[in-house]
């Protein structure tokens, strides 16, 4: 098994909500050095807060990794042999730029193949997305299920997959994608194109309803922040085995929007009424994980349940609201 200590790591988006997280593993795991780029569209820096003050050997680069140029010369002068490619648009960007929700995906693939292929650097581990499958046909959901994305973000993702497998088949590149489901933790963001759980959140403390697209009855697999860092650490170390495959990162259980909204709502006391909207179109309906391969490559297990988990979240998003008035 090998090691990420004393390791030259990049990670692109690393001062989001994930990629803020790897960062601070990353650091505590050993690594030499790990450059954090991103464009902080969505990425914040009071993300890396803990990281800039506890460690000596970050760097941050305010760049787009779509940029093949401004990638080209970080890699080569910071001396990257790993990469995590964490950096995307959410979801919800889709609805507002589809055009670009698309393409800023495969377009960081196609930087980062282009540099593999030159030697930039040794080894990827991609950060794909549930969303590429669509809503599931099956459950629990393999890494075998079908791609059939519905939204230009997920299209995108998918998309970028393809690439980067393909460069594999062709050049048995180091690589590893990792298909994480819904996660969700501190650090989320809460501002425009926020997930469910922090936007809930946020409502109840601004004094707003909750809000549920659709009915409510469409169902999330969650999984919680440190579990998904755990596997793309799992992925690097067992090198051997996951070279050139595709790995699901989920809980293998399903939740309702309606119930998490409710959890939300229970946890904070608020006893309102919640809003109910019409559905977004292309929602994806079901979400289940097959975490069976992860199992077998990473001996991976989600750690922090459901409920301990929400938990956690909703008291650091309590903290920082009542810090904020």
């Amino acid at each position: 098994m090998r090691s990420i200590k004393d390791k030259n790591v990049l990670v692109t988006g690393g001062a989001g909500f994930i990629g803020s997280h790897l960062t601070d593993a990353l650091l505590k795991a050993g690594a030499k050095k790990v450059v954090v780029v991103d464009n902080f569209f969505v990425g914040k820096m009071e993300n890396l807060e803990y990281a800039m003050s506890n460690y000596d050997n970050i760097k941050i680069y305010k760049e787009s990794a779509a940029d093949l140029g401004a990638m080209e010369a970080i890699i080569k002068n910071e001396e990257i042999e790993v990469v995590y490619n964490m950096a995307t648009m959410a979801l919800i960007y889709s609805f507002f730029n589809p055009h670009g929700a698309y393409m800023i995906n495969v377009q960081i693939a196609d930087v980062l193949m282009n540099l593999m292929r030159n030697g930039a650097f040794k080894t990827l581990i991609h950060m794909s997305s549930s969303e590429a499958y669509g809503t599931a046909q099956y459950a629990p959901m393999d890494e075998n299920h079908p791609m059939n994305p519905t939204t230009p973000y997920a299209a995108g993702k998918a998309a970028a997959d393809l690439l980067i497998k393909s460069f594999y088949n062709v050049y048995k590149f180091d690589i590893t994608i990792i298909r994480p489901f819904n996660n969700y933790g501190p650090r989320q963001n809460d501002g425009n194109l926020a997930g469910i759980i922090p936007i809930t959140a946020k409502r109840i403390f601004n004094g707003e309803k909750p809000v549920i697209e659709g009915t409510g009855e469409q169902t999330r697999d969650y999984i919680y922040v440190e579990d998904t860092v755990r596997g793309l650490l799992l992925a690097y170390e067992n090198g051997e085995k996951t070279q050139g495959q595709i790995i699901n990162l989920g809980s293998g259980k399903e939740l309702t929007i309606k119930s998490i909204i409710e959890n939300i709502c229970k946890y904070y006391d608020y006893k309102s009424e919640i809003q109910y909207n019409e559905a977004r179109t292309a929602d994806v309906k079901r979400l289940c994980a097959s975490s069976k391969k992860a199992r077998e490559l990473l001996e991976f297990e989600p750690k922090i349940d459901f409920e301990e988990g929400i938990v956690k979240t909703l008291d650091w998003y309590g903290e920082r609201y009542k810090n904020n008035e």
